[in-house]
């Protein structure tokens, strides 16, 4: 039995993020990043539930892939497609001259599927990443999903906005397959030294949910963004 609780896990990862989808096309956009969000934990525990068990295989790997593909690829493509339609003042998918319009917010899903597969074949990158990881990237978007609840506050307009839309979209489908270095919370100990930036960004982000809301989700992955780059050019 214990050789398929890590993939238990990993499924649910999977179904959240299938729900997250249908929680964004019902227009039940408060569940959407709570759902992914669930997912992330679940992303995480199946790969040290596979280790602690000593049942990691390659099955487990590929299924891995495949659930990110879904919460961390298609959920994202699914929320911008959305927004995009909305900024054309649309709601009904996609019965409507405008969808097509908004089509383009699937660029996101495609470039997330690029970016795991070369994450799966890329050997350089065991301790940090190469280009913006997916989850990270979800990140954004789920905070985009302010908008439509009304909590947006200064960027209500530019998140209705189509072209801000497209911009984004053509930002973060680039930085999903750059070479740019990010940090990774990825440790073999939990000692502060070797933890301490990931640890102060996990606080720094706690403050900012606690105070932006959802649209802290978005702060967060730009604040990510931006610190991998000052790390990067500071160890240099």
């Amino acid at each position: 039995m214990r050789l398929y609780v890590p993939s238990m896990l990993t499924l649910c990862n999977l179904l959240l993020g299938c729900f997250a989808v249908v929680a964004v096309f019902k227009g039940n956009w408060y569940w959407v990043p709570w759902m992914v969000f669930a997912a992330g934990w679940f992303d995480m525990f199946d790969g040290l539930v596979a280790r602690k068990l000593n049942v990691s295989s390659e099955l487990g790997k590929e299924l891995d892939s495949l659930a990110d593909m879904i919460t961390f690829g298609f959920v994202p493509g699914v929320i911008m497609f959305e927004l995009l339609n909305l900024s054309f003042n649309s709601t009904s998918l996609p019965f409507n001259n405008n969808y097509i319009f908004a089509l383009p917010g699937f660029f996101i899903t495609a470039f997330s599927a690029l970016r795991l597969a070369k994450f799966n074949i890329d050997t350089r990158q065991t301790k940090g990443f190469l280009g913006l990881a997916t989850p990270a990237c979800t990140m954004f978007f789920l905070g985009l999903t302010a908008g439509p609840l009304g909590k947006a506050g200064i960027f209500e307009n530019a998140i209705s906005n189509s072209y801000v839309l497209y911009a984004i979209t053509g930002i973060f489908s680039f930085l999903l397959v750059s070479e740019i270095p990010m940090f990774s919370a990825k440790s073999k100990s939990f000692k502060w030294k070797d933890n301490k930036v990931v640890y102060l960004f996990t606080i720094y982000c706690a403050i900012i949910l606690s105070i932006f809301g959802v649209l802290a989700f978005a702060i967060c992955s730009v604040s990510y963004i931006l610190l991998s780059i000052i790390l990067n050019l500071t160890n240099k």
